[in-house]
């Protein structure tokens, strides 16, 4: 990374992998090391942007099956479009801009209503050409997955403090439906996969790694990255 030079690093994460916590532990850390540092979450819960993802994974529109894949794309790629402006801003101005989660949410998520392989990658490729050539949206530098089962997750996500955006339920719609947090999860290795997404695993020989030991697979990564 040029000093003069901002780099784009978003943090993705199946359901349940503690995403949240790695995200604020990899801001603490990088900071410490002198970068600075501008923070983004997506969805923008509360703002005007994320209105329609809101209802969506309140179940207004129906099951997340119903909606389907493309539909819901455009619910977050606008939520994404109206904070370009002010992530090119901060990119511009050197900083390190840290997203907790991007596109490749999208391609997780949604990628995993299809079935078919080579449909799921068609499904990849729109979703990229809408968002980075049509809607013009920033493409991250570093995209980097952490990964747990997805039958694992599903227990963590029930420990998680209520959620004003799912109006105080433990479950979103995703969350809800075991078969869809399955398929999500082969839809981000296999995504990750074919664009060579660094991931990171938090669960190995039947034992949950630690906060600590995940950000710590993590911060190897983007140190290397910016050593570059």
């Amino acid at each position: 990374m040029k000093s003069n030079q901002g780099y784009f690093i978003v943090l993705e994460g199946t359901d349940g992998s503690g995403k949240t916590t790695q995200f604020k532990l990899l801001v603490n850390s990088l900071r410490r090391l002198g970068y600075k540092v501008a923070t983004v979450d997506f969805p923008q819960y509360g703002k005007p942007s994320a209105y329609f993802v809101e209802q969506y994974l309140n179940g207004r529109y129906g099951s997340a099956d119903k909606v389907g894949p493309y539909r819901a794309s455009f619910f977050y790629a606008l939520d994404r479009f109206q904070a370009t402006k002010e992530i090119k801003k901060r990119l511009g101005q050197g900083k390190i801009v840290l997203s907790n989660r991007f596109t490749l949410s999208n391609a997780g998520h949604q990628g995993g209503k299809i079935n078919n392989l080579s449909e799921r990658k068609k499904y990849w490729q729109w979703l990229f050409n809408l968002e980075y050539k049509i809607l013009g949206i920033p493409k991250p530098d570093l995209n980097i997955l952490v990964h747990m089962p997805a039958a694992v997750a599903q227990k963590l996500v029930d420990k998680k403090t209520p959620r004003a955006y799912i109006r105080g339920k433990k479950r979103d719609v995703h969350e809800a439906d075991l078969k869809h947090l399955k398929q999500a999860e082969q839809s981000f290795l296999q995504v990750s996969k074919m664009f060579k997404v660094p991931v990171v695993e938090c669960y190995q020989q039947q034992k949950l790694l630690t906060p600590k030991e995940i950000h710590n697979k993590v911060f190897i990564i983007v140190k290397k990255q910016l050593k570059k």
